[in-house]
């Protein structure tokens, strides 16, 4: 018996050490498999720069003019005579659909997150949270249908114009489409403000609206500035809602009436119907590579912004 005893120790030592070596592998290999996540999203992006600026590179350093590429409003890729790239009508085109989603957005955003985070309880938050991700799951051809079969022509009729693809149009559309991701930051931010300061707030007898507009917003406020600049991004790379309400018509806008044409659009329009090598093809990945630096400055911004905050 007492020769036994030692045998089965050693057992179930055995069957310790193995638990833990196995356990050892297991949480080697889930951090290897994060670790390469995180490094392929990085190598991803990479890639798609150096495949757009591979593209773009022969333009860019052969027949390249900024004034004529940024500074005129005429867009004549096609022309027998002589091709003109310029793209400041599409740029003005984009900021003026982006610049109207904005203006729809950031209220409704920000409304509708002051209600669910600090207003709503219980199972109304949770239905319109969920309502919130069920809009941002709109596919945007769905949203481009909505602006090209139904706003279309409430528009005309509404203000009595001849077409109603335009500003407005793919601004509203985009707006609805940008003001879920701001919402879902906003709630964010606005649940990072630590409770004891509604509380101390409230004991000096600060009523619920006061306690929002002077201290749970205000603290809150680099956190909003984060969810606008997330949408001011979702908006200025969007395609197809764009492409199919804001009526794809080279024009410097002067009204919220007038047709426009975004430089999103004009690529997907474009490209597939472009020579490969060709200088036009190169010129729209040209433009791909403008739009991923400001796409890329702004989601920067914004991700600072919210490093920021977690610092504080």
């Amino acid at each position: 018996m007492s020769d036994s005893v030692p045998a089965a120790s050693q057992s179930n030592r055995g069957d310790d050490f193995d638990r833990r070596d196995a356990a050892w592998y297991v949480d080697r290999l889930v951090h290897l498999l994060v670790f390469l996540g995180g490094v392929s999203a990085i190598l991803f992006i990479l890639g798609i720069f150096v495949f757009i600026t591979r593209e773009g590179l022969g333009y860019l350093t052969a027949s390249f003019s900024p004034s004529e590429f940024f500074g005129s409003i005429e867009w004549r890729p096609t022309s027998d005579t002589k091709p003109t790239y310029g793209i400041l009508a599409l740029l003005t085109g984009t900021a003026a659909v982006s610049g109207l989603a904005m203006v729809v957005a950031i209220p409704f955003s920000l409304g509708a997150a002051i209600f669910i985070g600090e207003l709503s309880e219980g199972k109304t938050r949770e239905i319109l949270k969920v309502l919130v991700e069920m809009l941002a799951a709109i596919p945007s051809v769905v949203w481009g249908f909505i602006g090209l079969s139904i706003m279309n022509p409430f528009i005309i009729d509404a203000f009595d114009v001849p077409v109603g693809l335009n500003v407005l149009n793919a601004g509203l559309i985009l707006g609805l489409m940008a003001a879920p991701i701001m919402t879902t930051i906003a709630e964010d931010a606005l649940k990072a403000v630590p409770d004891h300061y509604r509380e101390a707030a409230e004991a000096m007898g600060a009523t619920r609206w006061q306690v929002i507009f002077r201290v749970v917003l205000p603290t809150a406020k680099n956190g909003l500035v984060a969810a606008v600049l997330l949408g001011v991004g979702r908006a200025f790379g969007e395609t197809m809602a764009v492409l199919m309400a804001s009526g794809h018509s080279v024009n410097m806008p002067t009204s919220p009436f007038d047709s426009v044409r975004a430089l999103t659009a004009t690529i997907a329009a474009e490209l597939g119907e472009t020579a490969h090598g060709s200088e036009h093809y190169r010129v729209l990945f040209t433009i791909g590579i403008f739009l991923f630096l400001i796409t890329f400055c702004i989601n920067l911004i914004a991700d600072l912004i919210v490093r920021g905050i977690r610092k504080k």
